[in-house]
């Protein structure tokens, strides 16, 4: 179930546009979003030149803000990562970096899912622009029922901020190299 109007949702981080758009048809993350009570999402943001999925994905990878969040798996999960291990996932001489592993690689698009199966990120380098998207897969309650949880909801603005944040970073980064 994708949470998202037929209207753009769009966001403005200093002088980048963040746009919350619909799956684009036949990516990787597209199927997720037919799944019965799985959580999608995809933002997007436009660059001035073309970028490949490599550049992208390292620079996705490697900037300060994903730093960050590699820090607190480091101590969390016990699972430290490094800008070698980042730059090896993007080159596609690795199918894991920290606590995910590859679930799909095309020539313009990264699935990657974490260690439990229940969140996965999704990279796109496409002609003009960068997208990112991310995918809840719920669990069943005793009851039968299919359910993404509280923690889930209670935190969800805070996931499109951060969202957001780190596309503007990485989008940053790869027009600068």
């Amino acid at each position: 179930m994708q949470h998202l109007s037929s209207a753009r949702a769009a966001c403005i981080l200093g002088d980048m546009k963040i746009d919350e758009i619909p799956l684009p048809s036949g990516s990787l993350i597209a199927p997720f979003a037919k799944k019965e009570a799985h959580y999608t999402d995809c933002f997007e943001t436009p660059v001035s030149m073309p970028v490949i999925l490599e550049a992208f994905i390292r620079a996705f990878y490697t900037q300060p803000l994903f730093k960050a969040e590699r820090l607190v798996l480091r101590i969390a999960a016990r699972q430290p990562s490094s800008d070698a291990e980042a730059h090896a996932l993007a080159a596609g001489q690795s199918d894991r970096f920290a606590v995910w592993g590859v679930e799909g690689r095309t020539d313009r698009e990264l699935l990657m899912a974490d260690r439990s199966g229940r969140t996965m990120s999704w990279l796109m380098a496409d002609a003009g622009h960068l997208r990112f998207g991310s995918i809840v897969v719920p669990e069943r309650t005793k009851s039968g029922r299919l359910t993404l949880g509280p923690v889930f909801h209670s935190l969800l603005s805070a996931h499109k901020v951060y969202s957001r944040a780190l596309l503007s970073g990485a989008a940053r980064r790869v027009q600068m190299d």
